[in-house]
């Protein structure tokens, strides 16, 4: 398996294992990358697509996995890197993991999900975890050493989910209402109204939020092209760290304001100019996405809503209160950040009820004209 070490700033030393000599040992090919790590990454890649034969039957699901995550990791957000990481732990904890690359069949993948379901996981967990072996073998397939991927025709479990419901205009008014007065009470900072009234808006991630700028107020319309991730020092002896990445999908988005948000924005601009290019800082740096929660936590409670409302639900709000006014899925797509319309109509289905009752009455009117 390929390994990537950083001998000083912008100089990478690449090994990767060539297969064993006449004696059964391990051979390393060694590398020197002038450049970035993705130029590491990449030579990693290519020096273990080279790999012999020979060589290429012995590797493991588990070293396939490590191989798998080893090329993601430049592309992963630091949340999304503890979570896959963790479920390739967890596929490594059975024993399909020290089985040998090319000796995997679909019908070992079934008795693993079965494996799984006899040791209680529900059918979410079992689905987190194939996802990352499928994603692992795909990447063999891709490199030529294995002909198809049998996880991914191994059967899957499913399960009926339903909608997670909305909250509804009355309890949105309400809690930024409730917001409102606890910033009259000096109980939480000003910009905690604008924040979840942009939340409401926008339809934006907390992490987006947090990285809005000055500059990306364009006249009435608002550009969402980056967000703001904490990277918290593994020994806890330091703060986080703020990071200013790209969106969850990387995409660039420009959503149109209503005016009372507009002059929101315009006297938060005026009274707090000295915080610097960050719309919702507290400070000279952006405000800690964790701190829009807080936020949040602070106004449903000071609003009396259940605890179960979560501020991500001012998204799904934005989202349910779009479709369901008769506004199109691509433009609601759009304005999410969704990379596929297809995504925003699988999530928001049950909003699409109400303008359908609509298309009914249309058609049966029209078949019912003389």
């Amino acid at each position: 398996m390929g390994s990537i070490r950083e001998r000083r700033p912008g100089v990478w030393e690449v090994r990767s294992f060539a297969g064993r000599d006449s004696k059964g040992r391990p051979v390393q090919v060694s590398r020197t990358v002038r450049g970035t790590k993705k130029d590491a990454q990449r030579l990693a890649a290519e020096l273990t697509l080279r790999r012999p034969t020979a060589a290429v039957s012995r590797v493991s699901v588990a070293e396939m996995l490590d191989l798998w995550a080893e090329t993601m990791r430049g592309s992963w957000a630091p949340q999304t890197e503890r979570d896959q990481l963790s479920r390739i732990r967890r596929v490594k904890a059975d024993r399909i993991a020290s089985m040998s690359l090319s000796r995997l069949s679909a019908v070992e993948v079934d008795r693993w999900h079965a494996r799984l379901v006899r040791q209680g996981l529900g059918v979410g967990a079992i689905k987190n975890r194939h996802v990352v072996l499928r994603a692992a073998v795909a990447l063999a397939v891709r490199w030529g050493w294995i002909p198809t991927n049998v996880v991914a025709v191994a059967r899957l479990g499913k399960r009926k989910t339903q909608p997670r419901g909305s909250l509804s205009d009355d309890q949105v008014r309400a809690v930024i209402a409730s917001a409102a007065a606890l910033v009259e009470g000096s109980a939480i900072e000003p910009q905690a109204v604008l924040a979840l009234r942009l939340a409401a808006v926008t339809g934006a991630r907390r992490s987006e939020l947090a990285a809005l700028r000055w500059e990306d107020l364009e006249g009435s319309r608002l550009v969402i092209d980056s967000s703001i991730v904490v990277i918290r020092p593994g020994d806890g002896s330091r703060r986080p760290v703020l990071r200013d990445d790209p969106t969850k999908t990387a995409n660039r988005r420009v959503v149109a304001l209503d005016e009372a948000t507009l002059e929101a924005l315009a006297l938060t601009r005026a009274r707090y100019a000295e915080y610097g290019p960050w719309v919702l800082a507290v400070g000279p740096s952006p405000v800690n996405p964790e701190r829009v929660s807080a936020w949040w936590r602070r106004a449903r409670q000071g609003a009396g809503l259940d605890p179960r409302w979560r501020l991500h639900d001012l998204r799904h709000w934005s989202a349910t209160t779009s479709i369901a006014g008769g506004h199109d899925i691509r433009t609601v797509a759009n304005r999410l950040g969704h990379a596929n319309p297809s995504m925003t109509l699988r999530t928001y289905a049950h909003a699409v009820e109400a303008p359908d009752v609509q298309v009914a009455v249309t058609l049966g009117r029209i078949l019912d004209e003389p």
